[in-house]
């Protein structure tokens, strides 16, 4: 496993390096004074084959022992090393490295490599994001600068206001292998970072020609300022031009902007509420105060200041200077301020309704931005404001019953209404009053609210216009999606209220109001409560041909709610056309077997692999399907034949697949045309609200708009800048289409089983399958040739090989090699394991194969980014027991690798609330035995069980043997594998062979 490592170099850019978990722990050199070779880093060849860069070497001061450097803390060793013999110290290396320009590290520090990413490597990127974000909202200015080549033309970020705080905490918060190539203090560090980062943001998007066009030929030696200007706008911002003082001294007052010196302490602005008095109306006052730089929590009012003989003189040495001088620079800011000042000792500032409103809509805004503090009244964050609500009457009240009396072509009572933020319409005599009062702030049933008296003057003449008194479900349904800009009205919409099944649907409770669906004759699974709900709300949705996402927690049934729905609808419309379901490779032989086995009924075609029919054959094999499940590869390549049929339904499994909207596998999808469409993922969003984006648009289309509209809208508001009124409108926007229950939910809990056992199907790769098939051939000749004891030691060493053939050809092939996507079993581990950690869970992998296990070790926490356990045979009782403590505790590591021999008894990992049983050992007892570690007193949760069957293998035809068997009560499975060495030859034939379906396509 390579740990990546980062590092910045004033004068040259990002370097990286990398530690290598595969060289021995022992030392190859001695750390003396002079710098040797760092022992455990990646040759800079190697390395730039990962990170495209230019190769070198630097010396870094590095935490060593006295013979090595010592471990990151990132890097996972299989065998750990020996205890330190004595402190470290920082010493010398020589380490190889690979350097980026500023505009190369801008784009590698947004992609993840195939690394584990160090402490230093997740700060720059952080750092990035926060220069993107500066040049984003424009806090750049165009300078002039010079170095050893000559002059560049560059654009330099402005920091002020919050801004500079982030800075402060971004060289408080520097990991020390950061420095480890320089001297300059934490925040030289960040400023040259952010210099360089910011200067590659603007220029990696579209920058404009700010050359002024000229008439004529253009002098072969342009001017200065225009050489400078074309600087500006091209990738590389070094230009030739002769005479730059002029330009230089234009530039001037530029340079000084955000350049400000920022002293002990700054002033900060509190606007407070006077109560009234029997002769006066109640007003505002604007209190003046010095806050530390260092301690913002140290706040000193201006009375103080003033009085102060030597008390403040710790950390202030002249605050009555200071204050005054501050004073006299927000007023430039802030110019209302003058009055105040006139006194010989300005400690407040009186205000009138106007004057307060004034300061927090426009001051206190351009202040904050200034540099200054503001500490404003906490309703003003959560202020209310003058709107619109729009309420909806269905004729059909309560609970609905039929599906014939709703629809999204309803026609409903609609009326528009005023209102104060989500409260309840106002009534006649509010807005009578409202109307009579020219302050722009008012009290209204106990609480401030703004009031614009333009826009209360547009809200009533529209009110007048009386609009029409009827629109259909789905235009309420629209008008409650849409966003407040794309409305042509002249208050914004604070919220669409209805009744009866529209209501319910708008409030994200029809899950709960709907009457039950009753399944069909032939569905053969007793859905659970909180699945009927969900079948119910399925079926209401597609009845209204709005798409539907249904975002349960791992473990909840998503699949078999699908497939209710599916009976019920097939059982009212036999002929209604098939249903496409488009899901990973690793999950088609489970809805192949799920369909089989709760709804026989349907007729289900799995369209994969090489020999799959296409055209005329592929239609009449559709005709007479009902559910088609395929997958996301094959959908992708077979799009444009898919797309030519109107589906009744297009379910995505895993929709998280999608949530890269710019993927192959995403545009293709949402070519698809269906009545219905439904999104299953127990995680509609990872990282990043762009996500969430992708999976409701295949849902319902064009609902949050278009991508970069909803970026602009959502995604940058929450995510950049962490506004949380951006976030509320989303979540009622997506809540009559998404549905949500997790395990934790008390509805939910006590409706489950304290344990829920799922086979994960996985498919081969080709590669799998090529090496099983080779396996079987060459150990079935040595089984027919054997007898007794030589027979049974063959067979078991056969099943041995191809059970290390379904975890990972590398286990097999003994060489080491990388993990990559080789293996079906591993692709649908990282599938579950991304879930689970979504969830906040954490999950025991038990594993016979030792060797297995410490090829996933590194593999998944490079994967993962995170640390992860691991439990086997020859570790001490005393890392056994610290490794224990470690996972149970709540920052611990998520992921426990076991292997069942050494784990599986004795442990009690009640912190895991999911087992995973990566190879099956044939007795049941042993697998619960290992399930018991976190399946016993003193778990609080729902534990789930996954037992990974590879389909068409040996694998999959013992689990059903073991199923037949454990159905006979008087059979008992004798300890281990042996019993299977007692079939006959052509027995074991048919269990090594594979079969159809076995290899991925």
């Amino acid at each position: 496993m390579l740990v990546l490592h980062a590092f910045w170099v004033v004068d040259g850019g990002l370097c990286l390096w990398a530690e290598d978990s595969g060289y021995p722990v022992t030392s190859r050199s001695r750390a003396t004074r002079s710098a040797r070779p760092h022992p455990f880093a990646v040759p800079a060849g190697e390395l730039a084959g990962l990170v495209s860069g230019k190769a070198d070497e630097v010396t870094l001061l590095l935490p060593s022992s006295r013979t090595s450097p010592l471990d990151s803390p990132e890097l996972i060793r299989i065998t750990p090393r020996p205890p330190a013999r004595s402190e470290p110290a920082l010493s010398p290396w020589i380490v190889p490295v690979v350097t980026l320009d500023a505009a190369a590290a801008l784009a590698a520090l947004t992609e993840r490599t195939v690394m584990r990413h160090s402490a230093s490597w997740g700060y720059f990127a952080e750092l990035a994001a926060f220069a993107r974000g500066l040049a984003g909202r424009g806090r750049v200015l165009p300078a002039l600068e010079h170095d050893d080549l000559g002059a560049v033309a560059q654009w330099r970020p402005v920091l002020r206001g919050r801004d500079v705080l982030a800075a402060q905490e971004f060289a408080a918060a520097m990991p020390p292998v950061c420095r480890a190539a320089s001297s300059a203090e934490p925040h030289e560090l960040v400023g040259a970072v952010l210099h360089a980062l910011a200067d590659a943001a603007v220029r990696e998007g579209p920058v404009p020609d700010l050359v002024p066009s000229r008439r004529g030929r253009r002098p072969a030696r342009p001017p200065a300022a225009e050489a400078w200007l074309a600087a500006l706008s091209a990738p590389d911002g070094r230009f030739d031009a002769d005479d730059l003082g002029p330009l230089a001294e234009a530039l001037r007052p530029w340079d000084e902007i955000g350049a400000e010196r920022t002293g002990p302490a700054r002033a900060t602005f509190r606007l407070t509420e006077v109560p009234a008095e029997e002769e006066t109306p109640p007003g505002w006052r604007l209190e003046f105060l010095l806050q530390s730089a260092e301690d913002p929590s140290l706040v000193v009012p201006a009375e103080r200041a003033w009085a102060d003989e030597g008390a403040l003189g710790r950390w202030l040495a002249r605050p009555q200077e200071l204050l005054l001088a501050e004073l006299g620079r927000a007023s430039r800011v802030y110019p209302q301020l003058a009055p105040g000042l006139r006194r010989a000792r300005p400690c407040a500032l009186d205000l009138d309704a106007d004057g307060a409103y004034h300061f927090l809509s426009v001051a206190a805004p351009r202040l904050d931005e200034a540099g200054f503090g503001v500490l404003l009244p906490t309703w003003w964050n959560r202020r209310r404001e003058l709107a619109l609500t729009a309420s909806a009457h269905t004729p059909v009240d309560g609970v609905v019953r039929k599906a014939g009396k709703f629809g999204e072509k309803q026609l409903v009572e609609f009326r528009w209404q005023l209102a104060v933020g989500d409260d309840e319409a106002l009534t006649d005599e509010e807005i009578a009053s409202l109307a009579d009062t020219k302050a722009p702030l008012i009290r209204l049933r106990g609480q401030w609210v703004t009031v614009d008296p333009e826009q209360l003057r547009r809200g009533l003449e529209f009110l007048k216009r009386k609009p029409e008194p009827k629109m259909t479900a789905a235009e309420v349904l629209a008008l409650a999606a849409s966003h407040p800009e794309d409305l042509d009205i002249p208050l914004p919409v604070a919220g669409v209220h209805a009744d009866g099944w529209l209501g319910d649907l708008l409030d994200g409770t029809a899950e709960k109001s709907l009457s039950p669906v009753p399944a069909p004759a032939g569905f053969t699974a007793t859905l659970r409560p909180y699945q009927e709900r969900g079948l119910s709300w399925l079926a209401f949705l597609s009845s209204l041909g709005l798409g539907a996402c249904l975002a349960d927690d791992m473990g909840l049934g998503k699949t078999v709610q699908l497939l209710a729905l599916e009976a019920a609808h097939r059982a009212e419309e036999p002929d209604a056309g098939p249903t496409l379901l488009i899901c990973p490779m690793s999950l088609v032989g489970n809805w192949q077997r799920e369909a089989a086995k709760f709804a026989p009924d349907l007729r289900v075609y799995a369209h994969h692999g090489g020999s799959r029919p296409h055209g005329t054959e592929l239609a009449d094999r559709l005709d007479a399907t009902d559910l088609v499940v395929t997958t996301y590869a094959t959908a992708t390549r077979d799009i444009d034949e898919l797309a030519e049929r109107e589906w009744r339904r297009v379910v995505l499994d895993e929709a998280q697949a999608i949530k890269n909207s710019a993927s192959r596998s995403s545009k293709a999808v949402r070519r698809l045309r269906a009545r219905h469409r439904v999104a299953l993922t127990g995680t509609p969003m990872e990282n990043r609200l762009a996500e969430l984006w992708s999976v409701m648009d295949f849902a319902n289309p064009g609902m949050l708009g278009s991508p970069e509209l909803f970026r602009t809208r959502y995604a940058i508001p929450v995510e950049r800048h962490g506004r949380t009124e951006p976030v509320e409108r989303l979540r009622k926007i997506i809540k009559p289409y998404l549905l949500r229950r997790l395990k934790t939910d008390p509805a939910i809990i006590d409706d489950l089983p304290e344990k829920i056992e799922v086979k994960q199907y996985c498919r081969l790769t080709t590669e799998q399958a090529s090496l099983y098939q080779s396996v079987v051939d060459d150990m079935m000749d040595k089984i027919e040739n054997s007898e007794g004891i030589e027979r049974r030691g063959n067979v078991l060493a056969a099943m041995t090989k191809l059970k290390q053939v379904c975890n990972h050809p590398a286990q097999l092939l003994h060489d080491r090699s990388s993990i990559g996507t080789r293996s079906g079993k591993v692709i649908r581990l990282e599938e579950i394991l991304d879930e689970i950690i979504a969830e906040g869970g954490k999950v025991l992998c038990f594993t016979q194969f030792t060797e297995f296990a410490e090829l996933l070790l590194p593999h998944l926490s490079a994967r993962f980014g995170t640390d992860i356990a691991y439990l086997h045979g020859g570790t001490t009782k005393k890392r056994r027991d610290d490794l224990v403590t470690a996972f149970s505790a709540d920052d611990g590591p998520p992921i426990f690798l076991l292997s069942l021999k050494a784990g599986g008894t004795g442990l009690n990992l009640t912190a895991a609330n999911h087992v995973i049983h990566l190879d099956r050992w044939w007795n049941p007892a042993v697998e619960n035995q290992a399930t018991d570690r976190a399946f016993r007193i003193g778990q609080q949760r729902t534990v789930g069980v996954h037992k990974f069957v590879c389909t068409g293998t040996l694998e999959e035809k013992i689990d059903d043997l073991i199923e037949e068997k454990k159905a006979l009560a008087d059979l008992v499975v004798s300890d281990g594998e042996s019993w299977l060495t007692e079939l006959s030859t052509t027995d074991l034939r048919a269990v090594f062979a594979l079969t159809e379906g076995a290899v991925d396509d």
